[in-house]
């Protein structure tokens, strides 16, 4: 396992994040610790996860259960010392959490408490905006996405009461770092002008999807990453389970997310599948695993400071697992640009 620095924090993170969103409603409790019990002894030192979690599917009722089970996990393994945790409060949504209100400095104390008590630790290694209050693109709302609906003045003011509040609890010894999720270019060089002007914390992170078939982050995002620092934690890079190949020839495996989401919250579709079939085609062309091919190509990009992988199933766990030690050749790749070329944004 391969190891980078967050940012200018001090968290040395390995190239593969525990990825926990399905653990409460697909995986139970003795699951979710055995994936977390192998994962460590694979090197893998970050768990990802958040207050809304699980998602698969999201209810009032399993709302904080994945937080519950790494803090079981915590406690039963003693091995919170060897495993840094990375979650995030909750934006403007679901009603049954904190009724739906937007982030604002109360809403951080009130999640961020929350998720301590469920995670049975003093302390989160990384905590994150889960999505802007502003709005998004993200999630496929490209298509439909109008800034001309934010008010500048206000989004700025937001940020830097966010920044304050978020600096308070670092110096309580609650939180280490801070990243973002769902985030543009200019809302993440807003976070970091105003941090410098004020002298507050500095993001050190952006928590956007990414994969062969979403990769919006290789432009204006990319340049940042480099510029600034700030890594990316890639949520989604089988998209949804795609890219494993799992759903090639319009299989449906029983307890897969498609049982429940039929086209995968709109990554499957008439204009991504063309390009998932050349991409399953040249993983096996070149007799790769394709969940190992997609996930080494994440795991290769320069800017990527760790690749969220999830699991159902102990034995995809130790197939996505394996990309970590996977080299793409020159051949692979420059296949894997051709197919890019063609379909640059098929999602």
């Amino acid at each position: 396992m391969k190891y980078k620095t967050l940012g200018d924090s001090d968290l040395n993170i390995s190239a593969i994040c525990l990825g926990s969103m399905t653990w409460g409603t697909q995986n139970t409790e003795a699951e979710a610790h055995q994936q977390m019990d192998y994962a460590v002894e694979r090197g893998v030192n970050i768990f990802d996860t958040a207050e809304m979690y699980p998602t698969t599917p999201m209810g009032e009722e399993t709302q904080g259960r994945t937080e519950e089970h790494i803090g079981s996990w915590f406690k039963k393994s003693g091995k919170r010392g060897q495993v840094m945790i990375a979650t995030k409060v909750t934006g403007d949504g679901p009603r049954y959490i904190h009724d739906g209100v937007p982030i604002s400095p109360k809403k951080i104390r009130l999640a961020l408490d929350g998720s301590l008590r469920r995670l049975q630790t003093d302390t989160i290694d990384l905590y994150q905006l889960h999505w802007p209050n502003r709005g998004s693109y993200h999630f496929r709302q490209w298509s439909r996405f109008d800034p001309t609906a934010q008010a500048r003045e206000q989004t700025l003011d937001h940020m830097r009461e966010v920044l304050f509040a978020l600096q308070k609890h670092i110096d309580q010894g609650k939180i280490r770092a801070i990243g973002l999720s769902n985030e543009s270019c200019w809302g993440t060089s807003k976070f970091l002008q105003i941090a410098k002007e004020n002298r507050l914390p500095r993001v050190v992170s952006i928590q956007n999807e990414y994969s062969l078939l979403n990769r919006l982050y290789d432009l204006d995002l990319a340049e940042l990453s480099h510029h600034e620092n700030v890594g990316l934690l890639a949520f989604s890079p089988l998209a949804a389970g795609l890219l494993s190949g799992k759903y090639a020839q319009g299989a449906l495996p029983a307890g897969s997310r498609r049982t429940m989401n039929d086209d995968l919250s709109g990554r499957l579709s008439s204009y991504s599948q063309p390009a998932l079939d050349q991409y399953l085609a040249i993983a096996q062309k070149h007799g790769i695993d394709p969940a190992q091919m997609a996930l080494a190509f994440c795991i290769s990009r320069p800017f990527m400071a760790s690749t969220i992988i999830g699991a159902t199933s102990m034995e995809q766990l130790k197939t996505n697992l394996g990309a970590a030690d996977l080299a793409l050749s020159a051949e692979v790749i420059e296949e894997i640009n051709q197919v890019y070329r063609h379909y640059p944004v098929p999602m």
